[in-house]
């Protein structure tokens, strides 16, 4: 779709709000860079951010309810893993973007 060429209607205009709200945050930024990579577990997932697993476990909630992620249970651990084909695009994006404001 070229945005240049459709006016985004009000529900388009939140959903898309909502997105860079979900990207908005570096903790989930590192998060799903990682995911990137492939499915990780909770806990590998925090010492690799640096964060209590209660707080990886909260952004990962906020992920999920995003449908950016999705999660598994495997006996006591959680598996996570990148759940919209779009993530990659997007992280790639902003990363360019901000190499360029940076330049």
């Amino acid at each position: 779709m070229d945005i240049n060429a459709h006016i985004p209607t009000q529900t388009d205009l939140n959903s898309m709000a909502a997105t860079f709200k979900g990207l908005s945050d570096p903790s989930r930024l590192h998060l799903l860079a990682i995911l990137l990579t492939g499915e990780t577990n909770v806990t590998d997932l925090a010492e690799q951010c640096e964060l209590s697993q209660s707080a990886a476990s909260h952004q990962l909630r906020v992920l999920r309810n995003l449908r950016f992620v999705s999660a598994r249970r495997e006996g006591q651990q959680v598996f996570y893993r990148i759940n919209d084909e779009h993530i990659q695009d997007l992280m790639m994006r902003a990363y360019e973007h901000s190499l360029h404001l940076n330049s």
